[in-house]
């Protein structure tokens, strides 16, 4: 995610780190439960993977007996606090990153996860400029997004305003589909995608680096 001075949220984040667990199971544990089958159908047992916005480590502790290592990186260090305090596999680090400027060299991930984030940030497009980079050669991008674009009626709009009254802002709407085309405009192939039913609808996605 971005620095502090390009992103105005990340207070928000420091505060909601005690609560994200039960709130993420409260709300989209079928969805997370689905994602995480998917998730190990197509990661391996070499993959080194980057996790961008991991938040308390969720997917990275459930996707761990997987692949070879995940490291496992988020903007709020009440976030990566709370992850550090779970049990984790050796395999498994966390660390306070800014996913505009990953700290890390070119072509050394496998694989990199980006989950229910890229709709909140303020520049989608700079993160996904630095997953390409730091990912290799045809390497995979896993990107579930919620999707609000296409969403009518007076509940998804007051779901929406309380998000935003408790400081959760969405910065971008997009529709499946338009969600789709901004990753391919973004460099990548999207293999499959589909959409679950969680809090909000999600895009599940998975992607290669185009050539």
């Amino acid at each position: 995610m971005a620095t502090e001075k390009k992103v105005t949220n990340r207070k928000f984040w420091d505060r909601y780190a005690r609560f994200y667990d039960a709130e993420v199971l409260r709300f989209s544990g079928e969805a997370y439960a689905d994602m995480y089958a998917r998730m190990a159908k197509v990661l391996t047992k070499e993959m080194r993977v980057l996790e961008v916005a991991t938040g308390t480590g969720l997917i990275a502790l459930n996707i761990a007996e997987h692949v070879n290592a995940v490291v496992a990186t988020d903007f709020s260090p009440k976030m990566i606090a709370a992850a550090q305090k779970k049990i984790a596999p050796r395999n498994v680090s966390f660390s306070v990153e800014d996913g505009t400027e990953l700290s890390f060299v070119s072509n050394r991930f496998d694989a990199a996860i980006i989950s229910n984030t890229l709709h909140i940030m303020p520049d989608p497009a700079a993160v996904l400029g630095e997953i390409r980079r730091v990912l290799k050669p045809d390497g995979l991008l896993i990107a579930p997004t919620f999707s609000h674009g296409h969403l009518k009626g007076f509940k998804s709009k007051l779901n929406a305003f309380i998000l935003k009254l408790v400081g959760f802002k969405t910065q971008s709407k997009w529709a499946p589909e338009e969600f789709v085309a901004m990753i391919v405009e973004n460099g990548f192939c999207v293999k499959d995608w589909s959409v679950l039913e969680a809090a909000f609808p999600l895009v599940y996605l998975e992607a290669r680096l185009a050539e």
